[in-house]
C-alpha cells in the first residue's frame, strides 16, 4: 500500500482528497504546510507527496525542492496558478508532475499511479545501473556521480537538475529519435503538449554546454517534425574497471 502525503492548508481539499485515496487503496498522511509536513516525513516512510503551491509561509516551490533535495520521493504539485512559466520552474526544481486547481479527483489518481509506476521502473534501472560511475559520449564525459561533464581540456562543467535528467535520458537511448512528448514523459513524467517549448529550451541550454556550435549541432540533432536525437555512440565506464 503506497503512502500519499498531502501538503495543502485547504481542508476543503485535504479532507475529500483523502477519503478518495483511502477508498482506493492508499494510505494517506496530511500537512497543513512545511512544519507539519517536515515532521511526516521524520518520521513515515512516503512514497509520493501531493504538494500545493501557493500557502502561506513556505511556499510549495521551496518545499518541492527541500524534498528534492533531501529525501528524493516524488512529488505532484497541485497548482491554481495559470502561468505556464510558472509550472515550469516547479518542473525544473525537481517536481515530477503538476495539476491545475480545480482537478477532477480520478485524473489526479492516474498521475499518481504513473509517477509511482515510474519512479518503480526507474529504481529498478538504478540497481541495475548501481555500478555505472560514467558515460562517454564525443568529446565528453558526463559524471554520474558529481552530475557535471568534462571535456577534453579536463575542466567539469556543472549541469542542473533538469539539464542532467535530460542528458540521461539521450545518453540511455542513444541515436534514437525522441519526440518532445516523449521527452517530457521520461523527464517530467507528462504528456501535455502545453510544456513542448520548455523541452526545447531546456535543450538549448544544453547544447550550449555541449556543443561548440550551437547553430550547427552535432550531438543533440533535431529531427525535423521528429524531436530530438544524441547522434553519437555512449560508452559506459563501469565501478572497478
Amino acid at each position: 500500500m503506497s503512502h500519499v502525503l498531502i501538503v495543502d492548508d485547504d481542508p476543503d481539499i485535504i479532507k475529500p482528497l483523502k477519503r478518495f485515496l483511502v477508498d482506493h487503496s492508499l494510505r494517506v498522511s496530511t500537512a497543513n504546510g512545511g512544519r507539519e509536513m517536515r515532521q511526516i516525513l521524520e518520521n513515515s516512510a512516503i512514497d509520493i507527496i501531493l504538494l500545493d503551491i501557493m500557502m502561506p509561509g513556505e511556499d510549495g516551490l521551496i518545499l518541492c525542492r527541500y524534498v528534492q533535495e533531501k529525501y528524493k520521493i516524488p512529488v505532484i504539485l497541485l497548482t491554481a496558478l495559470s502561468d505556464d512559466a510558472d509550472k515550469v520552474v516547479g518542473l525544473e526544481m525537481g517536481a515530477d508532475d503538476y495539476i491545475s486547481k480545480p482537478f477532477n479527483a480520478r485524473v489526479l489518481l492516474a498521475r499518481l499511479k504513473a509517477v509511482l509506476r515510474r519512479c518503480d521502473n526507474e529504481l529498478m534501472t538504478t540497481q541495475v545501473e548501481a555500478q555505472v560511475v560514467a558515460m562517454k559520449f564525443g568529446d565528453w564525459t558526463l559524471d554520474v556521480y558529481q552530475r557535471e561533464i568534462v571535456g577534453q581540456d579536463k575542466v567539469a562543467i556543472a549541469l542542473s537538475a533538469a539539464e542532467y535528467k535530460l542528458l540521461q535520458v539521450f545518453l540511455q537511448r542513444p541515436q534514437r529519435i525522441l519526440s518532445r512528448d516523449q521527452l517530457l514523459d521520461l523527464t517530467h513524467g507528462r504528456e501535455a503538449k502545453a510544456f513542448d517549448r520548455s523541452i526545447d529550451n531546456l535543450t538549448s541550454r544544453l547544447r550550449r554546454k555541449i556543443e561548440q556550435d550551437t547553430n550547427a549541432p552535432k550531438i543533440i540533432k533535431t529531427v525535423r517534425g521528429g524531436g530530438y536525437t544524441l547522434a553519437v555512440p555512449v560508452s559506459k565506464i563501469f565501478k572497478n574497471a
